[in-house]
């Protein structure tokens, strides 16, 4: 006779991740292995991805559905994101890839009406990709090459993260509302409190939270570093799904009784109030009574942060019969088709533009910088999930981060101004019961013999990508640039109007990286690509943000071979190793104070060191030695070897 243990039971996170697991176990801290269902593309990194499939010699994508988004780069000044389209629905029709075209709005939020099915898997080449959790699904944001390489059949690796229970209990006060909720996690807990975790909401507080409002904080949960949120899928789901025509793909999920958090955390939704993150991260979070008197030059309503009906009509009803302050520009940016339509059907737009604000089409817009930039120096609220220095396509911006409530009534005000403190009741927004999801202003996957016959619409801001060495055995390469703490992947590589249509070629980018940094760095690394190549040194949290590849790719082209650093954040991290670039951190933080611009990094048998430990012993000529940790896998050292995902795929396949 033998004795089993009995199983004990799964949080949802557990139970997503165990139904899509190919290889490793549920210890946090150790190197999984995941199934992806569904693969998410947005243009200005899906060009990248399409490029990455071209050199891996794809024929046609694995992952049902994989779904191309025209979101980002929608500003036309010239011909370069109008060419990008064509170049996208060709790469589309070669791969067997939906494709999304300009204003049908932002891939999350369509995504999630269009394509969301509750405990399936999903990857994307946007860090919001995680907005998916919000109907139960296993989302991931990752760099454009892990994408790719899902894409190609091939599992997503990742650390296997802590699982943070998230219970709600409570219902938002009147003038509170979901971005509020995740703003006063931010508050608690930081940038980088999430990494590595992965956040998991239930309690009795989520009956009072809409499909949309749960977006906003799977959305955010990218703002603390987490690898993704997941919300149970229950009846909300089930009634998100059948208003839009899709009540089959409803699936009941949830914690099984009695199951266990890695951390835990209770909030009581009752208790919250309005609040604001100041200039210039999202984690400098007070209440908005605390702004309040402030004057405004800019609201600006949409994104992936609040991209709901009830985002926009909420406001629509604050503003209704009144006029939006002398000075101030109220910013309308409706995030897809569907939701533009339904304030058209409700009546709801006629009272914006009546209020005299202004309509942007459906897409990223300001988010991203694309659009909307405010003044130098003058403030802005918007609902926006970063507010990082720049970010706006203002170098010297002031933007604050807030629900549409707190932005809504700021715009009438003129000041930043608290909405408890508005002389009205406070409008209860309901969806609409039906709302219709086209899927024609979608075009579908081609059939495979079609397909076969398509060629790429390149362009020469579409070239070919370099190619990337391996690392050699001895490293003797300058620090050409050391960084303080919460580098950003946007103070690496630029988004905005000036620099994004660029996004689609290494060569043409290459110019903009560090710029707001270090200006100088550019030309100064193109000297390195020939000399053996250089060295970053940075701080904590190296690398947040977007899950921007480029950021690790271009440096990468332009010679970066190593980054020491305090501590990464996980998706750039992982950039880095699929590019060939060495991640390490210091093993002593007092370390990071000896090393200088200019100053060289010695390390000697590189490849023998990685295989012996998780340590590697370093040399600083004229200072002495210092032990410096890597952590990669066995997998990851043999990325580092080869140079790279693109290189250890060709070899295999080879």
């Amino acid at each position: 006779m033998t004795n089993s243990s009995p199983v004990p039971p799964l949080n949802l996170a557990q139970q997503l991740i165990q139904r899509h697991l190919v290889s490793g176990e549920l210890t946090p801290g150790s190197e999984i292995a995941l199934r992806i269902n569904q693969a998410l593309l947005q243009d200005v990194l899906g060009t990248l991805v399409m490029l990455e499939l071209e050199a891996m010699g794809l024929d046609r994508v694995h992952t049902e559905p994989s779904v191309q988004y025209i979101d980002h780069g929608l500003v036309q000044a010239d011909n370069l994101n109008a060419e990008t389209y064509l170049f996208l629905k060709s790469a589309c029709e070669r791969f067997g890839v939906w494709y999304s075209g300009p204003g049908n709005g932002i891939s999350h939020p369509v995504h999630m009406e269009n394509f969301g099915v509750p405990g399936q898997s999903i990857v994307g080449c946007d860090s919001h990709t995680t907005a998916a959790g919000a109907l139960g699904m296993l989302a991931i944001g990752a760099g454009g090459i892990e994408v790719a390489m899902a894409m190609a059949g091939e599992p997503l690796y990742i650390t296997m993260p802590k699982i943070w229970g998230i219970k709600l209990e409570g219902q938002l006060p009147d003038w509170v509302s979901a971005k509020d909720v995740v703003l006063e996690l931010l508050r608690r807990h930081g940038v980088a409190g999430g990494k590595n975790t992965m956040i998991e909401y239930y309690g009795p507080g989520l009956k009072h939270l809409s499909a949309m409002d749960r977006h906003v904080l799977a959305n955010m949960g990218t703002e603390m570093g987490a690898t993704a949120t997941v919300f149970p899928s229950d009846d909300e789901t089930r009634r998100f799904l059948a208003s839009r025509g899709r009540e089959a793909d409803w699936v009941a999920l949830a914690a099984e009784p009695g199951c266990h958090y890695d951390l835990h955390e209770t909030l009581d939704l009752s208790k919250l109030e309005p609040m604001i993150a100041l200039p210039s991260s999202p984690d400098n979070v007070v209440t908005v009574r605390e702004a309040a008197g402030q004057p405004l030059h800019q609201a600006y309503i949409g994104s992936s942060g609040n991209p709901g009906f009830r985002d926009f009509a909420v406001v629509a009803e604050i503003v209704r019969g009144k006029q939006v302050a002398d000075g101030v520009s109220l910013d309308i940016n409706p995030s897809s088709r569907q939701v533009l339509a339904s304030l058209i059907e409700q009546g709801y737009l006629a009272d914006l533009v009546a209020s005299g604000a202004r309509l942007h089409q459906a897409g990223c817009n300001g988010c991203i910088g694309m659009g909307q930039a405010p003044a130098v120096g003058l403030n802005s609220l918007r609902t926006v999930p970063r507010n990082f220095p720049g970010r706006s396509g203002t170098r010297e911006d002031s933007v604050f981060l807030c629900s549409p409530e707190t932005a809504a009534a700021s715009a009438m005000k003129g000041v930043i101004t608290d909405p408890r403190t508005l002389e009205m009741p406070y409008p209860r927004i309901h969806e609409p019961a039906h709302i219709k999801v086209d899927r024609g202003m979608f075009k579908a996957p081609l059939p495979l013999e079609e397909a076969r016959l398509k060629a790429l619409q390149k362009t020469d801001n579409t070239p070919a990508l370099p190619e990337l060495n391996s690392l050699p055995n001895r490293l003797d390469i300058p620090v050409l640039l050391v960084t303080g703490n919460n580098i950003s992947t946007d103070d690496i590589m630029p988004a905005g109007q000036r620099v994004l249509p660029y996004w689609s070629s290494v060569y043409a980018s290459a110019p903009f990286t560090f710029e707001a940094v270090d200006p100088h760095y550019a030309e100064r690394a193109e000297q390195t690509r020939t000399q053996g190549g250089h060295a970053i040194v940075g701080g904590a949290n190296y690398g947040q943000g977007s899950s921007r590849e480029n950021a690790a790719l271009v440096p990468r082209y332009l010679g970066l071979q190593v980054v020491v650093a305090d501590s990464f954040a996980r998706i750039h991290w992982q950039n880095l190793i699929c590019f060939g670039a060495l991640p390490l951190t210091f093993t002593h933080a007092e370390d990071r104070a000896q090393l200088k611009e200019g100053d060289h990094l010695v390390i000697e048998e590189l490849y023998s060191q990685l295989e012996s430990g998780d340590t590697l012993k370093a040399h600083i000529p004229g200072k002495g030695e210092l032990r410096l940790h890597h952590g990669l896998s066995p997998r990851q050292r043999e990325l580092i070897a080869q140079g790279g995902v693109i290189n250890h795929l060709r070899q295999r396949h080879a």
